[in-house]
């Protein structure tokens, strides 16, 4: 089908405000024909067994044979003893086990438990003792660390993998060994493959109610709570999106956003499973590496973080030739500065589209419709996060709990079939954040009279200088448009005389340099007294969560200069 990209209203915005511009051709309400994810996979393979599913480097897939390899190790893991409903740990990095792992355990009717790699001892033990995890599946690298922070937990195996098999290139870029430990005493996912080759678990009759992830939120404002996301939630926001994005037979996926995060995992990993697309992995992050795969691989479409983006525009060797093949780019996990998009967009020729979800919204459910290129809030400079996509409700409530005018600020709350039931064995978190199964993001925003959704701050960073509001995000985005920024992280800060001090973190770009007079000087030209940043701090990076995003509790510590590796220059 071809989609015309002409936006139009979908419904008057006065009847269903939250319901904005769709392409011609989008259906507003999707109704998803399948139970679950792994019936939706069988579909996939169905239809076309023989079409390439996983590419790593020089090791290719097909359907069929990740269909037989996943069979194979789902039933490895119920030899182990893993049944319906048990939640095992996933603690990779981007490789194809990843997706194999997810499969198998799908089809055991097994709920996947991400897992940062970077996690370290108390911070993984923490997720396991919450979630109950029955096993684990972890880098044959640091099987020796994990057995010893799992001691006495009610993990049962340890099974390990090795970030090299699969692909015989071993680019040292990626491999800084090329040795293997020894596997865990348990197994090795490529061995267990071997062994039950031929081999399938017994069907389980899943519904959309069974959980396919449990994903923790970040614990930025509390300890970490399980989101849990339904297969349900995953295929309303999957299929939704592969549609968004008009993914098409034959199309490329490039998994450069982390698996363990919802973004990726739904919207490049689980959206490429179950269409007739090819997931492309390459580890972990290395831009040099990611830049390659875009040309080699000749990629379509993926999402990734802002940092992702960023990091690709310090490459100097990077060009518009290695986007050639590229339909659609998409940016989640932190709203684009207007700077960014354009400068992508000049060196490259390709427009970054902005998404917007969260944790609980089981990834991406306000985005910019490809062919379309958001519009700026003309009151605050904040570029648009999208419009909501088919079956998602957003609304903006005012203080008092109710819906509030076009243009006027207020918290974004969504329903839908996208929406998680609730956190694990969390009843009071849940019911707080998602009372009558709606939403509360703790996101302040705008909606447009043609229903495209700008995304302020959230409400916990708010500033409050002298009585008046300043969210981070409009002095960030004209920090962005410095020549010398890289990134900026701006917090508010005890002041006797103001209440709290606009206060600015920086770092800059490779081979440039400013002062913090200057840059104070730069935003003070562009925006009101009381919003811009009487002090600035350059640093050498700002610190980010194993996601990209930056971390503005970590600046907002008093603190935090003196700890923070200050520098005069552009990085190095």
């Amino acid at each position: 089908m071809t989609i015309d990209t002409t936006i139009v209203p979908a419904v008057s915005p006065i009847e269903r405000p939250c319901v904005a511009e769709y392409l011609v051709g989008i259906d507003r309400y999707q109704r998803e024909k399948h139970e679950s994810i792994v019936q939706a996979w069988r579909a996939r393979v169905a239809a076309n067994p023989d079409r390439a599913a996983l590419r790593y480097f020089d090791g290719i897939m097909t359907a069929a044979e990740v269909d037989r390899a996943s069979d194979a190790l789902a039933a490895g893991l119920e030899a182990r003893g893993t049944n319906r409903g048990d939640r095992v740990g996933i603690y990779l990095q981007n490789i194809p086990q990843y997706a194999l792992t997810l499969l198998a355990l799908w089809k055991l009717g097994a709920t996947a438990l991400l897992l940062i790699p970077m996690y370290k001892r108390s911070e993984l033990r923490r997720l396991i003792d919450d979630s109950g995890a029955i096993g684990i599946i972890c880098d044959d690298t640091v099987v020796k660390e994990t057995l010893e922070t799992l001691a006495g937990s009610t993990v049962r195996w340890l099974i390990s993998t090795s970030a090299l098999d699969f692909q015989t290139r071993n680019d040292p870029r990626v491999f800084d060994r090329t040795d293997r430990p020894a596997p865990a005493a348990d197994g090795d996912v490529a061995a267990l493959i071997r062994d039950f080759d031929g081999l399938r678990p017994a069907n389980i009759a899943l519904t959309k109610d069974d959980v396919a992830f449990l994903t923790y939120t970040s614990g930025t404002t509390g300890p970490p709570k399980g989101a849990m996301n339904t297969h349900g939630n995953v295929l309303s926001v999957a299929t939704t999106f592969a549609e968004w994005a008009q993914l098409a037979p034959g199309d490329v996926v490039l998994a450069v956003a982390p698996l363990f995060h919802i973004m990726a995992a739904v919207i490049n990993g689980a959206i490429s499973l179950i269409t007739d697309t090819t997931l492309v992995f390459t580890g972990r992050f290395h831009p040099e590496v990611v830049l390659e795969a875009f040309a080699k691989h000749k990629v379509t479409y993926t999402i990734g973080s802002i940092t992702v983006f960023n990091a690709i525009l310090e490459l100097p060797q990077a060009s518009a030739d290695h986007f050639a093949t590229v339909k659609t780019l998409y940016s989640g996990g932190a709203p684009i500065p207007p700077a960014t998009v354009k400068r992508f967009k000049k060196r490259f020729g390709v427009y970054l589209h902005n998404a917007y979800g969260m944790t609980e919204t089981t990834s991406g459910v306000i985005a910019v419709p490809p062919g379309a290129e958001a519009p700026v809030d003309a009151a605050s400079g904040t570029l648009s996060v999208g419009v909501p996509l088919p079956n998602i409700v957003a609304r903006i409530l005012g203080d008092n709990g109710a819906p509030v005018p076009p243009g006027t600020q207020g918290e974004l709350e969504l329903s839908g079939p996208q929406i998680i039931p609730g956190y694990w064995n969390n009843p009071e978190a849940s019911n707080h954040a998602m009372p009558g199964g709606r939403l509360r993001t703790g996101d302040v925003a705008i909606m447009d009279e043609r229903g495209w959704v700008y995304l302020v701050d959230r409400l916990k960073d708010q500033i409050n200088v002298s009585g008046y509001k300043v969210w981070p995000r409009e002095v960030e985005d004209v920090l962005y448009e410095h020549p010398a920024v890289h990134e900026a992280a701006v917090v508010g800060q005890p002041d006797e005389y103001r209440g709290e001090t606009v206060v600015a973190f920086v770092s800059l770009k490779t081979g440039t340099s400013a002062t913090e007079q200057e840059l104070i000087a730069f935003t003070k030209e562009r925006l009101a007294a009381y919003k811009y940043p009487r002090v600035v701090h350059i640093i050498g990076d700002l610190p980010k969560t194993q996601t990209g995003k930056i971390r503005r509790c970590e600046v907002r510590d008093d603190h935090t200069a003196a700890r923070l590796n200050p520098v005069a220059k552009g990085r190095s």
